[in-house]
């Protein structure tokens, strides 16, 4: 018998009766992050990072969770378990699982570079690896991020000087707070959509700091709003709160942009290339780091990320799951309406 099974109600460790991000109701569920293809409803019980527990609170509801430390271990019948960083959101975590000598790691989503605020990826040394494999070709590979900010830093000073606003889009729980981590906050005032600004209040709760905002409500004027900064989810550009609005630049944060075309297809009129997935060479570099024989390839390019596995004398095999990774905008789950405030329309 696998240390971990796949099963319909989402990926099962028999010896301990527990599954790791389940999407189907469970008994006792193991959270690797906050986004909601991997916390969902319903399961009666609910074990995470401590600062996803804030965040998981927030977006269920009245649930029974408990959070645990990285690299605190949990024992459950016997079966090891560890909860390591992901470096993809705030309170994302690896899954280490061990059991009688055997040691797989549920890798969740993950990004190999430390954007500062979301724990620094850790590789973990396993027999079998579960990955996620969303920007698995080799035709993405990210700038270090620095680069990116620079880029819009002078494009919201250029828009600033020209009294046009700044729109840019970014999903309300991960990449919001990235960006505003990561921009440089004394351009100007930054003002935010209700779901990113209720986000970010309740991961500020988890100790984590971010540059003050302003809460888009609708008493603030188009006057107000010349050549400030504002960070809203993708789907609230396609609604009637964007009515407040005089002359304005519309961009999106997305590791799609790096395909062409693909910032028409959101909408905008600038693109920057941000990713809080792991690129082909961070895979890669991940995958090598565990020493891991066995590979299962989870959402993304799996079938050609598995042959290249393959061609590399690795056990690599797809497994069908319902994670999503980055989706494109037009089936994004993080919709402008998942958390925004009373007011937002």
């Amino acid at each position: 018998m696998p240390l971990i099974e796949f099963k319909k109600e989402g990926l099962y460790v028999p010896a301990a009766d527990v599954y790791i991000d389940p999407w189907r109701r469970v008994r006792k569920a193991l959270i690797t992050h906050g986004h909601s293809d991997h916390a969902r409803w319903g399961h009666q019980q609910y074990i995470c990072s401590h600062h996803s527990k804030p965040i998981i609170k927030h977006r269920l509801g009245d649930i029974n969770v408990h959070g645990v430390a990285y690299g605190e271990e949990l024992s459950v019948n016997g079966v090891k378990f560890t909860f390591f960083p992901a470096g993809h959101i705030v309170g994302s975590a690896q899954i280490r699982v061990e059991h009688q000598g055997e040691v797989w790691v549920v890798s969740g989503d993950y990004k190999t570079e430390d954007d500062g605020i979301s724990g620094t990826f850790s590789p973990i040394k396993c027999h079998t690896f579960i990955t996620e494999c969303t920007f698995g070709l080799p035709i993405y590979t990210w700038v270090p991020q620095q680069q990116v900010f620079d880029k819009i830093n002078h494009w919201w000073s250029t828009n600033q000087a020209n009294g046009v606003t700044s729109i840019l889009m970014g999903y309300s729980l991960g990449k919001a707070q990235r960006l505003l981590a990561g921009i440089d906050a004394s351009i100007g005032p930054i003002y935010t959509h209700g779901a990113v600004e209720q986000m970010n209040a309740v991961i500020k709760t988890a100790g984590i700091p971010l540059p003050p905002t302003k809460y888009l409500n609708k008493e603030v004027t188009e006057k107000e709003l010349a050549g400030s900064l504002v960070i809203t989810p993708q789907g609230a550009t396609r609604s009637t709160w964007m009515k407040r609005f005089g002359q304005v630049s519309l961009a999106n944060a997305s590791g799609w942009m790096q395909l062409r075309g693909a910032r028409r297809r959101g909408g905008a009129d600038r693109g920057f290339v941000l990713s809080d997935h792991a690129d082909w060479q961070g895979l890669n570099d991940a995958i090598t780091a565990t020493g891991a024989e066995t590979v299962y390839a989870t959402h993304g390019y799996t079938n050609v990320f598995k042959q290249w596995l393959d061609s590399r004398g690795l056990d690599a095999r797809v497994v069908q799951t319902k994670f999503e990774g980055e989706l494109s905008e037009e089936n994004s789950v993080e919709s402008s309406q998942s958390d925004k405030l009373p007011s937002d329309e």
